[in-house]
C-alpha cells in the first residue's frame, strides 16, 4: 500500500483536459503522486492540438493514450477530478470529488486551447497545495 496520494482525472474522451491535468501533476509533482486519468468514452488517441500545446510548455504527452473509466480506477484513487463528464463518475463513499468546469478543448485550435492548458495547470498547482505530498527530497551535492 502506498502512502503518496493518487489522483485520477476524469473527462468524456481522455483526450484533453483530463490528459493536461495528469501531465501538469506528473510534471510537477514527480513521482509523489500517482497520477491515473480516464474518459467515460475514450477517443482513439489524444487530441493533436493538445499535444501541440503541452509542447508549447515543455510536456510531451506523445505517448499518452486515453484509456476507459473503471470503478476500480476511482475506488484506488484519493482524490477524483472530473471535468465535464457529469454524472458518469462513479461514487464510492470517503472518496474526494471535484470538478473543475473546463471548456472543451476538442475541435479547437492551439490558440483556443492555451486558455485552458494554462487554467489547468492553475487548478492542478492549487491541488497541489491542498495534497498531503511527500516532500521533495533535499539536493544532494
Amino acid at each position: 500500500m502506498s502512502d503518496k496520494p493518487s489522483v485520477l482525472f476524469v473527462c468524456v474522451h481522455n483526450a484533453g483536459r483530463s490528459q493536461m491535468a495528469a501531465a501538469f501533476l506528473t510534471h510537477i509533482a514527480g513521482d509523489r503522486i500517482e497520477v491515473r486519468s480516464a474518459g467515460s468514452a475514450p477517443a482513439d488517441s489524444v487530441n493533436p492540438a493538445v499535444v501541440e500545446a503541452m509542447a508549447e510548455v515543455g510536456i510531451d504527452i506523445t505517448a499518452e493514450t486515453p484509456k476507459i473509466l473503471t470503478p476500480e480506477a476511482v475506488q484506488s484513487s484519493d482524490v477524483c477530478i472530473t471535468m465535464g463528464c457529469g454524472d458518469v463518475c462513479p461514487v464510492f463513499p470517503g472518496k474526494r470529488y471535484l470538478d473543475w468546469p473546463l471548456e472543451d478543448p476538442a475541435d479547437q485550435t492551439v490558440e483556443s486551447i492555451r486558455p485552458i492548458r494554462d487554467a489547468i495547470e492553475h487548478h492542478v498547482r492549487t491541488l497541489l497545495d491542498e495534497l498531503p505530498v511527500p516532500a521533495e527530497p533535499a539536493p544532494h551535492g
